[in-house]
């Protein structure tokens, strides 16, 4: 079985610890299927977050590091073997079985650091950046997770006496071809002028009998060099590049002419960034793309993140309420990850809350974690919020969305990420 054919139940969705890594690292090197990729993040300085802020704050910064490297796998490596382990201190094991070139591998370590360095909601006032740095090894035959383990460890040394150097290869292959970030984002843009840039739709269902409701639209480029790119990684490329609001108009035009196909009544839901919201013009732009292409409002949901919220509240809230009152649906993605702003509920015009995979992880063995979901989705049923469950990977998860009162899901149970063809002919089929 190849690693892109591992059905959900066998990929790894959480922070494990030392130990359970060398185990899965064991496992996978022994079956020596494909190259194994793994890279240590350390954070730089961090001895005096705790010193400067408490051990509490150390403690926080820490989960949201862990957290935010699983989300970044899960969006990544959503079809392969992964996981993510904490060392001990500020060190931190990502590890893949996927089949990934260096240059790839690299650009990955890049995005990681750019994702992992970004301020953290929540934490102190004044509490300083952190500044990751990672080594990176294509493990080879014959080795094993005590020589990846220890050749990383290894690689410490190295970063530090490098202060201005944040990545570093420790393998025993040639060293990598190294790309030119300025050539990438140039690729971009063309590949946006082009229109280069195709879609894939996670189906949603409801939960009290499976139908399918709609689809989320996720952005997808197939860039020669890195191969497939989307998520956060291709949103980086995207913000250096200055190239964010362009590449939310791909979507959304494309978006658009993809729900013209579908049958009556299913719904799309397209994610909107803070570049979006941060432009006065936004709603205007939005609204006559849906009028040009004849779209009715109502089978649109936008999904927004608290990150995306972190600028003009005021100005995200009157951009909201006015598409809103045109008809459209307003979803605040992630919830549950991390910090979570709770007036964002009471300010924002919402429609629906999508909890975060992580509220669901774990949640079918842990009495405090199935509370913690329970009080989430009665806060939510409070004030008059729909709950959606993502990441939704097995019957019990879906189970327990459903007694505790999701009204719709979507994850790998039911169905991955489609390509538009994919998506109608499943539409078609529950039409």
């Amino acid at each position: 079985m190849s690693p892109t054919e591992h059905p959900a139940s066998e990929r790894l969705t959480g922070l494990v610890d030392t130990e359970e890594a060398r185990e899965i690292l064991g496992m996978w090197l022994a079956e020596g299927e494909a190259r194994v990729h793994a890279m240590l993040l350390v954070l730089g300085r961090f001895d005096s977050v705790n010193l400067a802020h408490g051990a509490q704050t150390g403690d926080y910064a820490l989960g949201e590091v862990g957290r935010r490297m699983a989300h970044f796998a899960q969006d990544e490596f959503a079809r392969a073997s992964w996981l993510v382990a904490r060392i001990d201190g500020g060190k931190f094991l990502l590890a893949t079985r996927d089949k990934c070139s260096r240059e790839r591998w690299q650009f990955l370590a890049e995005t990681l650091a750019d994702g992992v360095a970004q301020p953290m909601a929540g934490s102190a006032p004044g509490m300083p950046q952190l500044w990751p740095h990672i080594a990176l090894i294509r493990a080879l035959s014959g080795d094993d997770p005590t020589t990846v383990l220890s050749r990383l460890g290894d690689a410490q040394i190295t970063l530090r006496g490098e202060s201005g150097r944040r990545i570093v290869w420790i393998d025993r292959d040639l060293a990598p071809a190294g790309f030119d970030v300025g050539q990438i984002e140039a690729e971009l843009r063309r590949s946006l002028e082009r229109g280069a840039i195709s879609l894939r739709f996670q189906p949603q269902f409801a939960l009290a009998d499976d139908a399918l409701i709609g689809a989320e639209a996720l952005v997808r480029w197939d860039q020669p060099l890195l191969g497939d790119i989307g998520g956060e990684a291709l949103l980086r490329i995207a913000a250096r590049a200055d190239l964010t609001t362009q590449l939310t108009r791909k979507v959304i035009e494309a978006a658009l002419d993809a729900v013209r196909d579908w049958p009556e009544g299913l719904k799309c839901s397209i994610n909107i960034t803070a570049a979006d919201l941060a432009v006065v013009r936004f709603p205007d732009d939005l609204l006559r793309m849906v009028e040009e292409r004849g779209v009715d409002p109502a089978r649109l949901t936008l999904e927004i993140t608290e990150q995306a919220l972190l600028g003009d509240l005021d100005l995200a809230a009157r951009s909201l309420g006015r598409l809103r009152k045109a008809g459209m649906r307003i979803a605040l993605d992630d919830f549950g990850a991390g910090f979570c702003n709770f007036g964002y509920l009471k300010y924002l015009p919402l429609d629906f809350i999508k909890l975060d995979r992580i509220m669901l992880d774990g949640v079918a063995e842990s009495a405090r974690d199935r509370a913690v979901l329970r009080a989430v989705i009665a806060m939510a049923r409070a004030l008059e919020l729909a709950v959606i469950a993502e990441g939704v990977e097995d019957e019990t998860q879906r189970a327990i969305a459903l007694e505790e009162g999701c009204s719709a899901y979507q994850g790998f149970l039911r169905a991955r990420p489609l390509p538009h063809e994919e998506f109608l002919a499943l539409a078609s089929g529950q039409a």
